[in-house]
């Protein structure tokens, strides 16, 4: 049996439950943002000021520029990068929440709604974007060992570990949803190293 099986079926569970086609799951929540950055290419980004500081770190890795906008939205637990159809939604997950055409990361860390302890998701209704995410999170290569397979481009080693998917499905059992609570997020816009 491929041991890799089990990301597949987690996938698929939260895919199934948000109701999005697809799913692609990484090691993080930041790393989910940082693909979709890269994927998108992204060039000036706008996101709120008060947000987790790995999000313009995410936005600048992949080549792109930050503005910061005022924006309370932890009240939805969403927020899109602006004028990119990208959300950040580490702090929801609820069931049919998928927006139609985006890419919206998700995050298992032990302090969000379903508490791996480390990992995140991306959905999509994109095959393209599926697809190009799946290689792009293992090193630019395809699920299969490194000498058996034809490098489809650059990557970053961020693939979700069967372990922690299997911890996943376990604890996606007993699920519920929702919002997580606010966080004290920092005032992002003050530091001059993300301008």
């Amino acid at each position: 049996m491929n041991a890799y099986q089990v990301v597949k079926d987690f996938e698929k569970a939260v895919a199934d439950y948000t109701g999005s086609p697809y799913a692609v799951s990484v090691n993080s929540c930041s790393a989910a943002i940082l693909l979709c950055c890269g994927y998108m290419k992204v060039g000036d980004v706008e996101i709120p000021r008060h947000t987790y500081p790995s999000v313009p770190c995410g936005i600048k890795n992949a080549g792109g520029s930050v503005r910061f906008r005022d924006e309370d939205w932890q009240k939805n637990g969403v927020y899109t990068l602006e004028p990119y159809n990208i959300i950040d939604s580490a702090k929801k997950l609820d069931k049919d929440m998928y927006v139609e055409g985006s890419l919206m990361c998700l995050s298992f860390h032990s302090k969000k709604m379903l508490k791996i302890g480390r990992g995140g998701m991306i959905l999509t209704d994109g095959k393209d974007a599926y697809e190009t995410l799946k290689w792009m999170r293992f090193d630019g290569r395809h699920e299969c060992g490194l000498m058996s397979d034809n490098l489809a481009g650059i990557g970053h080693n961020c693939y979700m570990t069967p372990e922690q998917a299997a911890r996943g499905l376990e604890l996606f059992q007993f699920f519920k949803g929702g919002i997580d609570e606010p966080d004290e997020y920092p005032d992002l816009s003050q530091y001059e190293f993300y301008k």
